[in-house]
């Protein structure tokens, strides 16, 4: 198992464990259609991201493929979760690792999303090994592919009417950098 240092603190914001105080923030972003729509779900109701809050505040394994690290985003100084940054281990012997955000709308706008992800992205390749990060979104959510060229990740893949989302058929984009290319482009 991987064990964490958190919190930690950007210029603006702080990435900690996520809490079982953390119900209320979670659910007004969890909930919302707006944000769900991108992520291939129904929103949640506040019963399931009950649920979701009990295995985020317990102590997270990184030690086989499919286990993630679900990392709560506040303003510093400010106990309020606008958001969240997630690694999943998607291929442990290939080092590849997924990443992924959802911040709540009402925060949207201030670059907190890229703020966060770098300093994740940066946690993957320096503390946890990745050789490959990657992201996967749906092509509609500019929002996020704005956020993955600001990490220096390119779009490796565009998966045509890959999901169905509704009775809506969705592009998938895959996005990805290197340890390498990450190391070459940090100052």
């Amino acid at each position: 198992m991987t064990a964490l240092s958190l919190p930690i603190t950007t210029e603006r914001l702080t990435l900690r464990r996520f809490r079982l105080d953390d119900l209320d923030d979670l659910y007004a972003y969890q909930s919302l259609p707006e944000v769900a729509r991108y992520l291939y779900r129904p929103p949640l109701t506040r019963e399931q991201c009950a649920e979701s809050l009990t295995r985020r505040a317990a102590d997270q394994a990184w030690t086989e493929d499919g286990d993630d690290l679900v990392i709560a985003v506040c303003r510093t100084g400010d106990a309020t979760v606008i958001g969240e940054v997630v690694l999943k281990l998607a291929n442990t012997r290939a080092r590849q690792t997924e990443i992924g955000w959802i911040f709540n709308p009402a925060y949207g706008g201030r670059g907190y999303a890229t703020e966060a992800a770098l300093a994740v992205a940066s946690l993957a390749f320096a503390d946890l090994g990745t050789h490959r990060l990657f992201a996967r979104l749906d092509a509609l959510n500019t929002g996020s592919a704005n956020v993955c060229e600001r990490l220096g990740m390119r779009c490796e893949a565009r998966l045509v009417e890959s999901h169905l989302d509704g009775d809506r058929w969705g592009t998938e984009c895959v996005y990805a950098t290197l340890a390498h290319e990450w190391k070459a482009n940090q100052p």
